[in-house]
């Protein structure tokens, strides 16, 4: 006989649980997760590998190689995201095309090249002051200051910043990301429109040409591969009447000197090769202040306030360095906000107009 409390231990004790077969969905889901994370891993494990070797990616292409394989990666076993990542990132490598082509597009049409406008408009707004000859006779030094690499950064950043922009925005949010492509695409292939019609030169190519070397407005005289060492007169953007101890007393290029003052010396060789290799006489409107201006702009709302002074100052930090540097005049920076302001008036009107139109089509 068993005794009562061991009859109530065993009615106490809770029923043994079998063990239930898997769920197939979630089997692969973890199958795909794992293998999602080990690609992940082999992505960043490439980039850092080739960061440590060949340096950081200051090349507009193989940065969108980064962040479109990154995604790629990131988006296995997540449905159709993989191909998503194939259609959406085509838009950027077409603007890359388009710009690298600009150059023959404006061959192609034979107009003639601005040379003397944007100089003259300069030292018309500045009282007969030419404002890169005037910067670099007080700032420029023989070898690049701290703040230079400050300047060198800002520059680059222009090649960096809207891609990583709309990778972070892919992620959290597509309609963000389709409204920022939208401002970036319609930015860029309007500025695109404008260096095919009406290509001209910067100011570190007038300071190397004289009004002879570019008589009838060519595209790509011999005289922009020169130095600007020795040009008469400091040939269309005037002399350097004063200079610092030691630094040379001509206008220069200086974009990418800050680098050497970390000693990225390969950086600054590949800098100087992607500037050779693109449209030279892309001046007007400044793509790099008006995408600064633009990105900034999208930005406004979507930051917290203590940001927003940031925004300000990138645009006005990327101002001056444009013109410090020779890259461009002010009319060209001027120019290419009003660019970026017209564009999203464009796309802000458009919006509008789609909202109201099921409206209207409802009431009739």
């Amino acid at each position: 006989m068993v005794p009562k409390g061991l009859v109530s231990a065993i009615d106490e004790q809770p029923p043994i649980a079998l063990p239930r077969a898997e769920d197939p969905a979630s089997s692969r889901e973890r199958r795909l997760s794992i293998v999602r994370w080990m690609a992940i891993v082999a992505w960043a494990a490439a980039v850092i590998y080739r960061t440590m070797t060949d340096g950081l990616a200051f090349n507009r292409e193989l940065l969108l190689l980064y962040i479109a394989t990154g995604l790629l990666a990131a988006s296995i076993g997540r449905g159709r995201r993989m191909l998503y990542v194939i259609r959406d990132w085509l838009p950027f490598a077409l603007v890359l095309l388009a710009y690298d082509v600009s150059r023959g597009a404006a061959t192609l049409i034979g107009r003639p090249t601005l040379w003397h406008w944007q100089a003259d408009a300069d030292r018309w707004l500045f009282f007969g002051t030419m404002p890169t000859v005037w910067l670099q006779e007080r700032l420029k030094l023989p070898t690049a200051p701290w703040w230079e690499v400050a300047i060198s950064s800002v520059y680059m950043s222009f090649f960096v910043l809207p891609y990583v922009v709309a990778g972070v925005l892919w992620l959290r949010n597509r309609d963000e990301w389709k409204a920022f492509v939208r401002l970036f695409v319609g930015l860029s292939f309007a500025a695109l429109v404008v260096y095919a019609l009406l290509p001209a030169a910067p100011p570190w190519a007038a300071a190397r040409c004289t009004a002879v070397d570019v008589s009838g407005g060519p595209s790509g005289p011999g005289c922009m591969f020169r130095s600007a060492r020795g040009v008469p007169d400091g040939g269309l953007l005037g002399g350097m009447h004063t200079s610092q101890d030691g630094a040379n007393a001509w206008v220069e290029r200086i974009a990418a000197r800050g680098w050497g003052k970390l000693n990225l010396h390969s950086a600054t060789a590949l800098i100087d090769q992607g500037q050779a290799s693109v449209n030279l006489v892309a001046a007007i409107p400044s793509l790099h202040a008006g995408m600064t201006a633009a990105v900034a702009a999208f930005l406004w709302h979507r930051v917290r306030r203590g940001w927003r002074p940031v925004l300000v100052a990138y645009v006005l930090i990327m101002a001056f360095t444009l013109v410090y540097t020779a890259e461009h005049y002010v009319v060209d920076i001027v120019l290419g906000w009003a660019f970026a302001a017209a564009v999203i008036c464009a796309i802000n009107r458009y919006d509008a107009w789609r909202r109201e139109r099921p409206m209207v089509n409802t009431v009739e």
